[in-house]
């Protein structure tokens, strides 16, 4: 008997029908003599909702109040999925994050898992019923219910796989697996039929949608094995796991875009020891994180040019707060542009390949199109480039890394 997390989002349990048919995938997996537990998202669109009703109320909202509303649309997926087991002769019971309980810190709307009290579900599996858990929720050690943000019921369904040392943890979504890019617009993508939890890291943390970043990392840290599925389809999915388990590893396994990048270049700055943490100082003390970072020392030595990334939300806010430190920086003036997007190629074999980054120079070269900032990690080459070439340097990259399915 092996024990199975199943998570289903929002797409999966949009209506009852859907309900109803996530409760027939889980009493299949019940036939095949495993243990199953199920963590829920709210329905399709109804946390957006819950939002807009607190930012209607009060924009300047009370966090603690604002968890309070928007956990409630997994309270009622949960409640509603028992009830569906229930009917077709499963036994099952909803439990809510307090109930878990699953401990969070206190940051509210986007806090964080801290342990998690598993015996409540281990007693339930043991009487033969089917757990199931409103993700995405927690509670404080001040007993105020916590979000863990946008996403978090992969989160949930991964800290609780591993709270229960489950084999493997299901995510049912609206795709199909993991694939080499996006095949909404490389159509030659091919879905992957494993891939690291590194890989799956990057590729989350640099645009790809399928699963949050934060479960990746839990996964990773805690080993526990991810299998991405459709909620409709009844085809293989994409296992997330150790490198060991991948016996022949592909140079570059993925390609990741990000339309959410913004660049600013900070111009004529005084070259002196200290200015780069005089400049992202100030970032830092408003919350807004810098990515990829490039600077150009002038011909005379006496000045450069820093140019770096936030994120396309965080631009605005990061100029003013440059602008307010002008007078000290002594810098020139600022070049904001959020018209830019940002490609990554992703993959373990880069570790032990030569000539990944000469390849992706080339082909970007080939099609025209230049590069702004570089970046780069053990398995990862990240590029800045104009925003308008972002399908057309998606789709050569893919191609010249033969990621293409015949």
């Amino acid at each position: 008997m092996a024990r199975i997390v199943q998570k289903f989002g929002g797409t999966s349990v949009a209506d009852v029908e859907r309900i109803k048919n996530v409760a027939r995938r889980v009493q299949a997996e019940v036939a095949r003599g495993n243990q199953v537990s199920v963590v829920v998202s709210a329905m399709s669109g109804v946390t957006n909702q819950l939002v807009k009703y607190c930012n209607d109320i009060s924009p300047l909202h009370d966090p603690r109040e604002y968890d309070a509303v928007v956990a409630s649309g997994e309270q009622v997926t949960s409640g509603l999925l028992a009830l569906a087991l229930q009917e077709i002769g499963l036994p099952a019971r909803s439990f809510q994050g307090w109930q878990v309980a699953v401990h969070t810190d206190g940051s509210h709307a986007k806090a964080r898992i801290l342990d998690i009290d598993a015996r409540l579900l281990e007693e339930s599996l043991a009487r033969g019923e089917v757990p199931v858990i409103a993700g995405f929720q927690g509670v404080s050690d001040a007993g105020r219910i916590t979000t863990l943000g946008r996403g978090g019921s992969d989160t949930s369904a991964v800290a609780l796989a591993a709270a229960l040392k489950a084999d493997r943890c299901d995510i049912y979504t609206d795709v199909d697996g993991v694939y080499t890019c996006d095949p909404r617009i490389v159509r030659k993508a091919r879905k992957l039929d494993k891939i690291t939890y590194e890989e799956m890291l990057e590729m989350a943390s640099l645009g790809a949608k399928v699963l949050q970043t934060r479960s990746v990392e839990m996964a990773m840290n805690h080993r526990v094995r991810v299998q991405v599925l459709s909620s409709f389809e009844d085809v293989p999915g994409t296992l997330v796991v150790d490198e060991d388990e991948i016996v022949e590893k592909e140079v570059v396994s993925g390609i990741a875009y990000s339309r959410d990048e913004a660049k600013i270049t900070v111009v004529r700055v005084p070259d002196r020891p200290g200015v780069a943490a005089a400049i992202f100082g100030p970032l830092t003390d408003a919350n807004i994180n810098v990515d990829m970072i490039v600077q150009n020392i002038s011909e005379d030595g006496q000045a450069t040019d820093l140019t770096f990334t936030v994120g396309k939300a965080d631009l605005e806010r990061a100029v003013k707060v440059l602008s307010q430190h002008k007078e000290t920086l002594g810098y020139s003036h600022l070049i904001p542009d959020e018209n830019v997007v940002k490609i990554s190629v992703i993959g373990v074999g880069m570790r032990s390949h030569a000539g990944v980054a000469q390849r992706m120079f080339k082909a970007l070269a080939e099609n025209g199109i230049n590069i702004q900032v570089i970046s780069t990690s053990e398995i990862k080459i990240s590029v800045l480039v104009a925003e308008q070439y972002t399908e057309l340097a998606v789709r050569a990259l893919h191609t010249a890394y033969g990621l293409d399915k015949a």
